[in-house]
């Protein structure tokens, strides 16, 4: 056992209470919505990313990443385990992932008033095979706890979450110490969701197209990712996951969880999958205005515009019983930006890794909420990174390398054409999913974009691609201001870090 995970000896244990026993648990702070679900009201209403640190004990850390020393670590774990000596805690065990090489062990600590959490996080997961064993990963969280702070030690597998009682940082606690672990063992540990396009390939062979889509929470990604393009009879598409999948050196992307973790902000009959799955009385909300008599508002932000629900995995149609991706076939960076960035860019292996390394985004009140809106850059869109993020760059370029069927490419889902006064075109949701249904079927035409050297579409099926492309929005002096703009920026961006290889950084110069 690592030193670092101390034995945890409370004055109680509720050794594993049940699904229906942790909501009676939680019951006084439960309201309850008109299909019967629960919904629950939370202090704080998104992650404290500002208050979360890496112990600072043999793993080094990225440019992004904030270290607490071992001695302050080891210092509140003391304290935590003195106040916990006489208070009632639940323990709660769950396992993550279902393939063998990428199942783990589950198990969080947490004072009784909070049972929501495990009422939350129980349907997330699997259940373990032996709730007994010494678990993979621990979480200790005592949300009444004066200070905030979130201190994980990825080599112990530990983390202790104090101050903060948001749902979130249950789950992410484990997600993070799975994609370090799966770094150590080779792999990737990825923020992206994945899906299968079953589709007719050019020979009318029904052929198995595999998905993953990188991008921060709110940008599109869980719509994307549930989305079924359209497609009919023998074609069609399967779910496999919504937020964290671990690649091997492969391509292939084990799953994690049972549940999705959806923001529900504007959630209607029109997002059908979604909102099927969010109906059902096996839902669990947080932070969503429930008025009297359970009539449950997804467009009301009284509360927060974070509003968040786990629907069952089993629940969302068009999943089945894996949760496995056999092989990222494609790859797809989910950005969103409203000028230069065209709706799609098929990128080399080496330009992947560049774009992989400057994650593009838009902040949402997920992340940073008095931010929302505002451009943003995280590296593979994932906060939860342990260690210098050049070295995720780098792999994945190496797993391109070795796997020529492997192909990335940036998608934008935001605007075309935005000028002083002027929002731009917005691309819809069908402008993205009928580029990744040709995407899987192999229909688009491309050509290499002169400014950038990635290829650009010239033309798609069910699609007046030329309508959308950039530079007919702006004079030539205009655009290469942007592009120039655009590129100092990305520049700026890569030079923060240190062992980025040379080839990275030159893949967003002039070709």
């Amino acid at each position: 056992m690592h030193p670092f995970r101390q034995l945890l000896t409370p004055g109680r244990v509720i050794d594993n209470p049940s699904a229906e026993e942790l909501r009676q648990m939680a019951k006084g702070e439960e309201h309850t919505t008109e299909f019967s679900s629960a919904c629950y009201i939370s202090g704080a209403r998104n992650r404290s990313a500002k208050k979360t640190y890496v112990v600072e004990d043999g793993v080094k850390l990225g440019v992004h990443q904030q270290g607490i020393s071992l001695e302050r670590a080891n210092e509140l774990v003391k304290e935590v385990h003195r106040y916990l000596a006489d208070k009632t805690v639940i323990r709660l065990d769950r396992q993550m992932g279902m393939n063998e090489s990428h199942t783990y062990h589950c198990r969080v600590y947490i004072t009784e008033p909070y049972a929501r959490i495990p009422a939350m996080w129980i349907h997330s997961l699997f259940a373990p095979k032996d709730k007994d064993k010494e678990p993979d990963f621990i979480s200790v969280y005592v949300p009444e706890w004066p200070e905030r702070v979130i201190f994980c030690h990825p080599l112990a597998g530990v983390t202790y979450i104090l101050g903060t009682d948001y749902f979130g940082e249950c789950k992410k606690s484990f997600l993070r110490k799975a994609m370090f672990r799966t770094k150590q063992k080779g792999g990737l540990g990825l923020h992206a969701g994945s899906k299968v396009l079953r589709i007719r390939s050019k020979e009318d062979k029904l052929t198995d197209v595999g998905f993953i889509l990188f991008g921060l929470s709110g940008t599109g990604k869980t719509t994307l990712t549930i989305h079924d393009h359209g497609l009919t009879g023998d074609e069609r598409v399967i779910i496999r996951q919504d937020d964290v999948v671990l690649m091997d050196a492969d391509g292939f992307c084990a799953g994690t969880e049972d549940g999705f973790y959806i923001k529900t902000d504007g959630l209607d009959k029109s997002q059908k999958v979604l909102y099927d799955a969010a109906v059902s009385p096996n839902a669990i909300f947080e932070n969503i205005k429930v008025f009297e008599g359970g009539k449950i508002d997804f467009f009301n932000q009284e509360l927060t515009s974070n509003g968040r629900g786990i629907v069952l995995r089993s629940e969302v149609a068009g999943s089945d019983d894996s949760i496995d991706l056999p092989k990222a076939n494609k790859l797809i960076f989910i950005t969103r930006r409203n000028d230069i960035v065209p709706p799609l860019a098929r990128l080399s292996p080496v330009q992947g890794a560049a774009y992989f390394m400057l994650g593009e985004s838009i902040e949402t009140s997920a992340g940073d909420p008095t931010k929302a809106g505002q451009s943003k850059r995280e590296v593979g869109t994932n906060p939860f990174i342990v260690g210098p993020e050049e070295d995720e760059g780098q792999r994945l370029l190496d797993i391109l390398r070795n796997n020529p069927d492997m192909q990335c490419y940036l998608l934008n889902t935001g605007s075309i054409g935005a000028k002083e006064g002027d929002a731009g075109v917005k691309l819809s949701i069908k402008v993205s999913t009928t580029l990744m249904k040709e995407i899987a079927r192999d229909s688009i035409e491309w050509t290499v974009d002169p400014d950038w050297g990635y290829e650009v579409p010239k033309s798609v099926p069910g699609l007046d691609i030329q309508e959308i492309m950039p530079k007919g929005f702006y004079s030539e002096e205009v655009y290469q201001e942007k592009v120039e703009k655009l590129r100092a920026e990305r520049r700026q961006w890569l030079e923060q870090f240190p062992g980025l290889a040379d080839e990275i950084r030159q893949a967003i110069e002039k070709p």
